[in-house]
């Protein structure tokens, strides 16, 4: 028999059997922002034209200026900083591959240095740059996921280019800055941040950090896949990976996606810092609970860790069954598993603070957004406990290790 299943946050009024804690891949978009794009497919659906244009272009001329004041005004920058793109990929590959490309013209070999943890789209834009003959530095990071600072001194004499995230996708870390971004100017390099797993979860203010390229994504924060923006320094320049028309400033060629863009700029409005407090505390929660676990141990560090992130390993067990096994159960997860990846590897960040295979493989990420409750909390706890109880119960793994 097909069970019935009213997805968490599916709606404001919805009866919840699901538990969804993948929001670190995708947020569902609230419903203001739902309305905000349904208005720009069926009434307003007109793009920004030239100079001139008639009243549709007009409308949505001055529609996208509002919504880049509104991007603008979250990270504290300039409306004319703003860049918008489809989402966290293509953003990382205009900031990261447009600034190098750009600085060719003055010299086509570039040292440009990034950390062994970020997204996948920064790490193989640099492994294109490298097999195109730039010089690459990756930095390690420590047990916790902090960028090594002195290995990053050392590393980045002579670099023109420096890409840092600001909170890691898998466990959280939250990293400083504004001090990376101090040893990057005294360094003369353009400094890049992937924002987009700490964009309204942590403070930005880019007016008082030293930092010159900053992508965002809708995705994660209630605004709809497919919306991003980038943030670009005044007088930092880009080659364009996108070539067409000279629209969004000529960075990014085509007719923009406003519905996408309506829903980003609504995303941001919404935003609450209450919010985050909740979030915060729901994390805590869940990791207490997690934490009770035997043989459990948490990815990434305690304090300046996002508040929307939690990643624990079960040993003994795979990922791919723990994840399986907890949607059967009613709780939407993610694993680092190898047999989770389409690359069957298992999680490079796990591996990079220095954890094991065993560990690599058991680690799994729960996402946490501003439409769950504690009481969520307390019952994924209980799923997992159930969950793993029932894995070592049947993994030669665990028993070995417990005999």
């Amino acid at each position: 028999m097909t069970k019935k299943y009213y997805i968490s946050g599916a709606g404001e009024t919805a009866m919840t059997d699901v538990i969804y804690l993948d929001n670190g891949n995708v947020t569902r978009v609230s419903s203001r922002v739902f309305e905000a794009m349904k208005e720009r497919y069926l009434e307003n659906y007109g793009v920004p034209g030239g100079e001139f244009g008639h009243m549709y272009e007009e409308e949505a001329s001055e529609a996208i200026w509002k919504a880049r004041e509104t991007v603008a005004e979250s990270i504290g920058a300039k409306a004319e900083e703003i860049v918008f793109t489809s989402g966290v990929t293509e953003g990382n590959n205009l900031a990261i591959k447009g600034a190098v490309e750009y600085m060719e013209k003055k010299d086509s070999r570039q040292k440009v240095i990034t950390s062994a943890i970020e997204r996948k789209c920064v790490l193989n834009s640099f492994k294109e740059l490298e097999s195109r003959g730039h010089e690459v530095g990756r930095i390690g990071v420590d047990s916790e996921g902090f960028v090594r600072m002195e290995e990053l001194k050392e590393s980045i004499k002579g670099a023109s280019f420096l890409s840092i995230q600001h909170a890691n996708q898998e466990i959280g870390t939250v990293q400083d800055i504004r001090a990376i971004g101090e040893i990057a100017d005294d360094a003369g390099a353009i400094f890049h941040t992937d924002a987009s797993h700490s964009f309204l979860r942590e403070k930005i203010d880019v007016s008082r950090i030293n930092v010159d390229l900053l992508t965002i994504s809708g995705h994660l924060i209630h605004g709809p896949l497919g919306s991003g923006a980038l943030f670009i320094r005044e007088g930092v320049r880009l080659k364009p990976q996108i070539v067409g028309d000279t629209r969004e400033f000529g960075l990014r060629a085509g007719n923009p996606n406003m519905p996408a863009i309506a829903g980003l700029a609504e995303a941001v409005r919404e935003a609450r810092e209450e919010d985050v407090v909740k979030m915060a505390h729901m994390r805590d929660r869940l990791i207490k609970g997690l934490l009770q676990i035997p043989d459990s141990e948490l990815n990434g560090p305690v304090k300046n860790r996002v508040a929307d992130n939690v990643n624990v390993s079960f040993r003994g067990v795979e990922g791919e069954a723990i994840l399986m096994l907890a949607s059967d159960n009613g709780l939407i997860i993610r694993t680092g598993s190898a047999c989770f990846s389409p690359e069957l590897k298992y999680s490079y960040v796990i591996s990079a603070i220095g954890r094991g295979a065993e560990e690599a493989n058991s680690s799994t990420r729960f996402g946490l957004s501003r439409y769950n409750t504690m009481d969520e909390m307390e019952r994924a706890a209980e799923i997992m406990q159930g969950v793993i109880e029932k894995l070592r119960e049947i993994s030669p793994l665990y028993r070995n290790r417990r005999n």
